[in-house]
């Protein structure tokens, strides 16, 4: 498997992976599918987007979105990773993240966050393993499909602010 930033000629795949998450609930509350057209908006707005390809096709995607639009947390990342459908639970989350994890820290990211569905237990452990520490709950945090879901908080510390 062959890790390395996203291009816009992934952008369809990006989409087609993204929405199967949606569709699968395996994405905090998202609902909406994303087309090619917002992924390359990502992409022109230079966030922080790697690809995982297996057998030439992309396979898994992370990326790293503002935290909040107050510049104080211009360094601090909330980042999304997705597997397809027909690779998840194969361990290929792991070298995804990782390869984000190192493109934050090239730019002076200091801390990335996630909020994940407690009962997605793949993505729990993979970010354990990745050296996240589990911040708490947030209880009730949202309706999807009209019932409550709490989220697990995790965070990681990159570059100088792990010292």
């Amino acid at each position: 498997m062959i890790t390395r930033p996203a291009t816009a000629d992934d952008a369809e795949a990006i989409a087609r992976i993204y929405n199967e998450g949606i569709d699968d609930r395996v994405a905090p509350f998202e609902t909406e599918h994303r087309s090619p057209t917002d992924v390359t908006t990502w992409l022109a707005d230079r966030l922080p987007v790697v690809v995982a390809e297996a057998e030439s096709e992309v396979v898994t995607w992370a990326a790293a979105h503002p935290y909040r639009a107050r510049p104080v947390y211009d360094g601090i990342g909330e980042f999304s990773i997705y597997v397809a459908r027909e690779r998840r639970s194969a361990g290929l989350g792991a070298s995804t993240l990782a390869t984000l994890i190192e493109e934050c820290e090239r730019r002076g990211y200091w801390k990335l966050v996630a909020r994940i569905f407690p009962e997605n237990d793949a993505s729990v452990r993979l970010c354990r393993s990745l050296g996240f520490r589990e911040v708490g709950v947030y209880r009730r945090h949202a309706k999807l499909d009209g019932e409550w879901r709490d989220c697990v908080i995790v965070e990681r510390l990159l570059g100088d602010a792990t010292s």
